[in-house]
């Protein structure tokens, strides 16, 4: 039992945790601690499960009653991690398949960087992916979530940057089924945030709880919730007061953390997140 663990008797707020987090540890030892510290969900990093093989992940999942919250990632259709667009695209077709195997609600989405493309035309190939994607997606049931990240560590990642260019994209689409993937660490620092954040609840699919002490810069470093700059608090209370009710998915790593020992990093990141919603809301926090 988590000994930070404090249970809220209000209404039901889902609280998963990415495996991003305990990246040197297993796909089982990953599942039987996110129980084990009373985590209702889990995201799912899909060289671990592919490892462990994803029939034999599905009933781990359900023997420790865990919901897989997201899927990273799908993406790199510009080439920018050295695959071509084709292979890119069968990659993230797979994933969706193994999304839907193990009953993920989102599979995350990166375009992949510019990689010297003209700007117009690596939004083409990106669209072009999306579009195709979304279909398989929307034929078994699965959810896609655009991720944008911030300039300053997301050049390799993907053109998009920002949330008014994540909406530009979601409705160029043809499919209702691709929405936005919210991590405050990416978006956090914007000043405006608590401004134009109710505004787009109804686009997000799963948001992602990332903290950090200064601006991404490089690879990204984040601390643990709650000890840097990001105004968790507030971004919670506005998007559950705005209609949010999917999961809240803490990623948490970087150099900031990287010494600290993993059974630490879930323990206070349960703690303090059910001690925030405890104090912002009067809703049940598993």
């Amino acid at each position: 039992m988590n000994p930070f663990y404090e249970p809220v008797a209000t209404r039901m707020v889902k609280l998963a945790i990415n495996e991003l987090t305990t990246y040197r540890w297993t796909f089982e030892e990953d599942v039987l601690a996110a129980a084990e510290h009373g985590f209702a969900g889990i995201g799912l990093w899909r060289p671990k499960v592919t490892e462990y093989g994803t029939d034999k992940a599905v009933e781990l999942l359900a023997e420790h009653n865990l919901e897989v919250s997201s899927v990273s990632w799908a993406g790199g259709f510009t080439g920018s991690d050295g695959r071509s667009y084709h292979e890119s695209l069968c990659d993230a077709l797979d994933a969706v398949q193994a999304a839907s195997q193990v009953g993920a609600k989102n599979v995350i989405l990166l375009s992949g960087g510019r990689n010297n493309h003209t700007r117009n035309h690596a939004r083409r190939m990106m669209l072009s992916a999306f579009e195709e994607l979304s279909e398989a997606a929307d034929a078994v049931g699965v959810s896609l979530a655009v991720e944008p990240m911030h300039p300053g560590c997301g050049a390799d990642w993907t053109i998009v940057n920002d949330v008014r260019q994540t909406l530009e994209v979601i409705g160029s689409l043809s499919r209702s089924n691709v929405g936005l993937a919210l991590d405050t660490y990416h978006l956090g620092f914007d000043p405006t945030i608590l401004e134009w954040l109710p505004d787009i609840v109804r686009h997000i699919r799963i948001v992602q709880l990332g903290d950090g002490k200064h601006l991404p810069l490089g690879e990204q470093n984040r601390c643990l919730l709650g000890e840097g700059r990001v105004p968790l608090r507030e971004i919670i209370a506005t998007l559950l007061s705005a209609g949010y009710d999917g999961y809240f998915e803490a990623e948490v790593l970087g150099e900031e953390v990287e010494h600290l020992p993993y059974e630490h990093v879930l323990a206070h990141t349960h703690h303090y997140l059910t001690t925030l919603l405890a104090s912002t809301c009067s809703r049940e926090v598993k």
